[in-house]
């Protein structure tokens, strides 16, 4: 019986904790946070794990078991997740402590936080931390609990060193270059922000240190050195990334290759090696990075290859691609082509070019060649001494049928003959002279035998006087060719030359030889007598470029 009511009585004690234990909230109790704030300054606090976006219904925050008011004229108050302590005083300082409950899940979780407020004259033992390091430039950034105050109620930053402001200062941290023994100190960061119409401020502060450091210089590339790098396509190839990190204590400096914008993808046929080394006792750090390919593709010479390095404080990057090799055999047969038809147009111009230069002569006409007064086109010196009778017979028959035939009729040049233009009782002497005067070119016609003496004998059918064709004229003719240079030379061979070539002629007359040689009558050619033919053409060429206006006869003598 004793037994079955204590039993019984047990029971009941265990159902009454459990039914009490269940009036009593059960919350998740987050790490407590403490803070040592400055009087008179402002301060923002929202526990780090506490959600956002909360109303004032979903928490509530307490001081020592007392509600904090939701007013926001109160010197301390709460809107949502947010404790404001607008103004901090001594008896600001105790334990606060904020309750959340999620309407979603119901569950509760408890906060706990403790404010300290002392007088300023404790700053220097408020610090966030110290930055001591060998770095040549140093970041302060700002203490997270201001620097969130700024970000979340968009106030301004300001810099002070030693309570001293700092000009051109407003970020959430401060970049120090060259840092020396000098840049010691307590620097602080402010934020001052708007609340409720009024402005207030926060304020954190860090100190920094800078120990003895070696001279570290900015980065270099050392390769690559051109943004180009020939290869060969199917053929292996290495490019090599090697860059100056400066002399450091710290290897903070990596080197790589980038792909088309990605840090070496893995990509099949391509390989990277890097390596980061440090001499002694100079400390001067170097960054390589090698990317084999083992096989250049039509792809790679699209690519775009970067060379780039990440440094402490500092990143670049320098560009390349590839571009193909040149071959030689393209250029040796570009070379040859050009050089074959520049041959080729050579040979073609010295074959053809008195044929373009009669083809070009009717386009573009020389009138100065009407303005000289002169009556003849060429005057006609020839000999006749010394040769047997085929070859006096040829002679008339070229220079009185052959030659008018073709360069007057069918050209429209006018000639001057003797035998055929004379005028019967004048002066011979002064008819030579004045016709020469009258006339452009002197054309001489060579036979075997010609020029061997300076006489002549009138066996032409043709010359109906009993003169001396040729001595006088040839000697007036080379007079003014020769000496007074007023008229050019046209040499005519007609048949062969013989044995002797033309050592016996006149020494004048050699040297009109030496620089155009006489043009050769194919005589008994088909077609020789043609006015288009190969002849004919080196004649007309010589021959001016206008024929001489035709006068009438009356006006010549």
């Amino acid at each position: 019986m004793d037994t079955s009511r204590l039993l019984f009585l047990i029971f009941m004690v265990i159902t009454t904790s459990e039914c009490s234990g269940t009036t009593e909230p059960k919350c998740q109790k987050m790490d407590k946070r403490s803070y040592t704030l400055l009087e008179g300054e402002a301060f923002y606090l929202e526990p780090y794990d506490v959600a956002s976006g909360l109303s004032d219904e979903d928490i509530e925050w307490y001081k020592n078991e007392t509600k904090i008011p939701t007013d926001k004229n109160e010197n301390v108050h709460y809107h949502g997740e947010a404790l404001f302590f607008l103004n901090l005083l001594p008896e600001n300082s105790g334990n606060y402590t904020a309750w959340e409950t999620d309407p979603s899940s119901g569950k509760c979780y408890k906060y706990d936080v403790e404010v300290n407020v002392v007088k300023s004259s404790y700053m220097k033992n408020l610090l966030y931390g110290e930055i001591k390091n060998s770095d040549m430039n140093k970041m302060m950034p700002c203490p997270d609990p201001v620097n969130k105050t700024c970000q979340r109620l968009k106030g301004k930053f300001r810099w002070n060193k030693d309570n001293k402001p700092l000009q051109g200062h407003d970020r959430d941290h401060l970049w120090i270059a060259n840092t020396s023994k000098d840049d010691e100190g307590i620097y602080t960061c402010i934020c001052t922000w708007t609340y409720n119409g009024k402005e207030y401020n926060s304020s954190a502060s860090r100190e920094l240190k800078v120990e003895d450091k070696v001279a570290n210089r900015g980065l270099k590339f050392i390769s690559p050195n051109n943004k180009e790098q020939l290869a060969d396509e199917g053929v292996g190839i290495k490019l090599n990334c090697s860059v100056f990190c400066g002399t450091t204590k710290i290897s903070d400096c990596n080197a790589s290759w980038m792909v088309d914008g990605i840090h070496f993808p893995p990509i099949n046929g391509y390989n990277q090696t890097t390596k980061t080394v440090t001499e002694k006792p100079s400390m001067n750090t170097f960054s390589t990075a090698i990317l084999t390919i083992e096989k250049v593709s039509a792809k790679d010479f699209k690519t775009e290859f970067k060379c780039s390095v990440e440094g402490m404080f500092e990143k670049a990057s320098a560009p390349l691609t590839l571009r193909r090799r040149e071959s030689i055999i393209p250029l040796v047969i570009g070379a040859v082509c050009v050089l074959f038809f520049v041959v080729l147009a050579a040979m073609l111009v010295k074959c053809f070019a008195i044929d373009l230069t009669l083809f070009f002569r009717s386009y573009f006409p020389l009138s100065s060649y009407n303005k000289d007064g002169r009556v003849y086109d060429a005057y006609v010196v020839y000999h006749m001494q010394s040769m047997d009778k085929a070859t006096e017979d040829a002679l008339c028959q070229f220079v009185n049928e052959v030659l008018p035939s073709v360069l007057e009729e069918k050209c429209g040049y006018r000639l001057f003959i003797h035998g055929r233009d004379d005028i019967p009782g004048e002066d011979r002497l002064e008819l030579v002279e004045e016709r020469m005067k009258q006339s452009r070119r002197l054309m001489v016609i060579l036979t075997p035998g010609s020029g061997s003496e300076l006489q002549s004998r009138d066996q032409c059918p043709a010359s109906p006087q009993n003169s001396m064709i040729g001595g006088f004229d040839w000697q007036v003719g080379l007079h003014h060719a020769l000496f007074q240079r007023e008229m050019s030379v046209i040499l005519v061979q007609l048949g062969a030359t013989g044995p002797q070539g033309y050592t016996h002629l006149p020494a004048g007359l050699q040297h009109l030889i030496l620089q155009s040689a006489p043009i050769k009558w194919p005589e008994g050619s088909s077609g020789a007598a043609a006015w288009n033919s190969r002849f004919w053409k080196r004649v007309r060429y010589l021959m001016p470029a206008i024929p001489a206006i035709k006068c009438p006869q009356s006006a010549i003598i």
